[in-house]
């Protein structure tokens, strides 16, 4: 088995992959965590995570590998890849509801555009992986859902499981070896990060204007936070940002799209998986609406 898996980390790697080990049978990284950093080797000059400890060094990954049947995660940002996930429905009695194959499809079809011939594995859930180069100064970042239902994006702040990898509901298997295509530049422009415009002058008043550029920051602070949240502390961390961002969508300062997009991005980066973020985010932004009445006009 250890050959098995490093023979697949290894592989990953010649292609110009970052690496890292997954827990053995899971999907969760192995490394340890801040709380736990012993700051020698990778980590000598302070914690670093999986996304930083990563690496396409044969060395590095032949000791990784020696001793444990550890799973390959394959670090998408440092690897130059965005890769598509199309999920399939995890409900029961939802057998008839479309799958992220079928609404990727419609999308393509909408666009005009055919379904592209790209990298292909089936994970294991029977939901399929399409990887794609991304395009060179581009920092595309995870996505949720902005595709389309059962629809993920994985870019910088993320990973993908890779081929080779075996869980208890299967294995993660190559559907197509040929090398990625460069996203599509019609894919990019549906996954560039949205922008919170600023006021016109001539559309709302100087307090207006400020009070928008005060929430932008805000909302830089409290992604970040979740970013950089310790394990343990992650859900509470969401939890918390999204009932601190709140007051400025039940004030009109920033759309609540934008929010929700920018805290699922933060914290699945931070280790979080996508339902988990959606649940807690929309917990907690329903919760500080209700309780922060709009402002009333001056």
């Amino acid at each position: 088995m250890n050959d098995h898996l490093l023979f697949a980390a290894l592989t990953a790697a010649e292609r110009g992959w970052h690496v890292f080990p997954l827990r053995p049978g899971d999907k969760r990284p192995a490394l340890h965590g801040e709380d736990a950093c012993p700051r020698i080797r990778d980590c000598a000059g302070g914690h670093r995570k999986w996304e930083e400890r990563a690496t396409m060094d044969p060395d590095r990954i032949r000791r990784a590998w020696a001793d444990r049947p550890f799973n390959v995660g394959i670090a998408t940002g440092p690897s130059r890849l965005l890769v598509v996930d199309l999920d399939k429905p995890k409900r029961k009695g939802s057998a008839d509801a479309p799958d992220g194959a079928t609404t990727f499809r419609a999308l393509c079809e909408r666009a005009g555009q055919a379904v592209p011939d790209t990298c292909r594995v089936r994970t294991a859930s029977g939901g399929q992986h399409l990887y794609f180069t991304a395009p060179y100064g581009a920092r595309l970042i995870n996505s949720a859902g902005r595709l389309g239902q059962l629809i993920d994006t994985r870019a910088w702040g993320g990973y993908v499981v890779a081929p080779g990898s075996l869980t208890p509901a299967g294995a993660y298997t190559v559907l197509d070896d040929r090398a990625p295509v460069e996203l599509p530049d019609w894919l990019h422009a549906l996954l560039v990060p949205r922008r919170v415009s600023a006021p016109s002058r001539t559309a709302v008043a100087d307090r207006s204007v400020r009070a928008a550029r005060y929430a932008l920051r805000a909302l830089d602070l409290e992604t970040t936070s979740v970013q950089n949240a310790l394990q343990g502390e992650r859900n509470s961390t969401l939890l918390s940002a999204a009932r601190a961002l709140g007051r400025f969508i039940a004030w009109g300062d920033l759309p609540r799209n934008v929010v929700e997009e920018a805290l699922q991005g933060a914290g699945e980066a931070a280790g979080l998986s996508t339902r988990a973020c959606a649940a807690t985010i929309r917990s907690g932004l329903n919760w500080s609406i209700a309780h922060n009445p709009q402002r009333r006009a001056a």
